[in-house]
């Protein structure tokens, strides 16, 4: 009897905890916050060459026109653009693993800090990709 009460006290208590823990594996048709920050990346990353593109055309602009430092300052926006998403880069392939990247592999507490941080870095590089290149082409019509 000892040995049951035992048993079911044991069932009870491994019951209550699962029922109680915090899973956070996003289901199958939920994309996880690393899918969603290596989505970002992937939505400007192409973008890169168009960067390239008008940088090349703001420096033609500039070398012919008078009005020259609205020109340089559109140009600067690229350049720190293109710079933000290599940096970005690069230290997201420093802070994690190809496990944890493309896998799913669980984070530990410190590198979910850091996951987050690279959430706000990319969104902000996402931006200045998109602003920097709308002023420049409206610069350039």
């Amino acid at each position: 009897m000892k040995i049951l009460k035992s048993a079911f006290a044991l069932t009870l208590v491994l019951f209550m905890a699962s029922s109680c823990k915090n899973d956070t594996k996003p289901s199958a048709n939920e994309k996880s916050q690393m899918q969603e920050v290596l989505a970002i990346h992937d939505e400007v990353m192409p973008k890169m060459g168009t960067i390239g593109k008008l940088t090349s055309q703001m420096d033609a602009k500039i070398k012919e026109t008078d009005s020259v430092e609205i020109f340089v300052r559109a140009n600067e926006d690229l350049k720190t653009a293109h710079k933000g998403m290599m940096d970005w880069m690069k230290n997201f392939g420093n802070a994690f693993d190809s496990d944890e990247i493309m896998k799913g592999k669980t984070l530990t507490e410190e590198k979910q800090k850091l996951l987050d941080a690279e959430e706000t870095k990319i969104k902000t590089v996402r931006d200045q990709i998109n602003t920097s290149i709308q002023n420049a082409e409206k610069l350039l019509k």
